[in-house]
């Protein structure tokens, strides 16, 4: 698959996910075998204000391409602005969210509420297009309620106002992440443009995948909360795909190396308590549904420091070793 000129050679992307596809995790996901990774979205508008915290968003020292950078905003010369700066700093794609269905993002007429506004939408395309040589996308839902269900004219209109390719959320701002992702409506879309579509909604695990490509014909799935605690996921669905694979969850032991890798990797690129602190989350996903998790939930909220880290786990691993015996 291509978008633009940039060529995908696994159709198996991570969706973008404040608090969740920081540098670490992208790093790692990229590892275990991810086709293209999405960055958490950032604001166009802190970008242009030089916003120190909002760079440390988009440093992609160190990551291996392809590397979509998603951006969002309302205003199309900021948004421009923004992905000029986006593109400078060595982003091989960038993507515009037009899907976040927070309030906070919402009330802003930023993410999901520019479905609302088709119009303004096209132009921030038109005008981000114009502005920078690298390809731009749009991440986009189903629309914003049952009776707003335009996600097959809009991406039409994103097509034509510039857009290299489409990524589609089955589900409506106002589903959030309740109920079940309508495949139909990503088949439509799939449909009406001629410019890769990338399916989001219900993939967990690689069979899931293969029945969206069978079901809707799209380039590439996209992976949002099913990689949550799983970063080798998404290699394993492009294994399955490519080679038919069979799935195997790893191992006790596996997991817990991998969540030690991860931890590793979020101290090299960030304070060490923050970077902890932000591992917890993490750390409750890893271990669900785990034998012994209830422990390491109950104790994970006093990790301060990586030798916390590894200490919880150690003593998890202990614990686990005696029980099997």
């Amino acid at each position: 698959m291509k978008i633009g000129n940039i060529t995908i050679q696994n159709p198996v992307a991570l969706a973008p996910m404040a608090g969740v596809t920081d540098k670490a995790f992208r790093i790692l996901v990229k590892k275990y075998g991810c086709g293209i990774i999405y960055t958490e979205m950032v604001s166009a508008k802190a970008l242009t204000y030089k916003n120190k915290k909002t760079f440390e968003l988009i440093d992609l020292k160190d990551e291996e391409a392809p590397i979509s950078v998603q951006i969002f905003g309302s205003e199309p010369e900021i948004m421009a602005e923004g992905a000029l700066i986006v593109e400078e700093y060595g982003a091989d794609i960038i993507d515009i969210n037009m899907g976040c269905p927070v309030p906070k993002i919402i009330k802003n007429n930023e993410g999901s509420s520019l479905m609302l506004n088709p119009d303004l939408a096209a132009n921030i395309v038109e005008k981000i297009s114009k502005k920078v040589k690298i390809p731009v996308t749009v991440k986009i839902r189903k629309g914003w309620d049952e009776n707003n269900l335009n996600a097959v004219e809009f991406a039409k209109k994103m097509e034509a106002s510039g857009a290299a390719a489409i990524a589609i959320h089955g589900r409506t701002r106002d589903q959030f992440y309740s109920g079940n992702a309508d495949w139909n409506t990503i088949k439509q879309v799939k449909e009406v443009v001629n410019i890769p579509v990338i399916g989001n909604g219900d993939i967990i695990l690689p069979q899931d995948a293969k029945n969206m490509f069978e079901q809707t014909d799209v380039d590439a799935v996209m992976v949002g909360r099913g990689v949550f605690g799983r970063p080798w996921i998404l290699g394993s669905i492009g294994d399955f795909l490519a080679n038919g694979t069979e799935y195997k969850e790893p191992s006790i032991i596996k997991k817990v190396n991998i969540a030690r890798e991860h931890a590793h990797l979020a101290i090299k690129y960030k304070p060490e308590q923050l970077a902890m602190k932000e591992m917890r989350k993490h750390l409750g996903w890893y271990f669900k549904g785990l034998p012994g998790a209830t422990a390491i939930r109950r104790n994970m909220n006093s990790i301060l420091t990586l030798e916390d880290f590894e200490s919880l786990l150690s003593e998890y691993l202990e614990v686990l070793n005696k029980k099997s015996c």
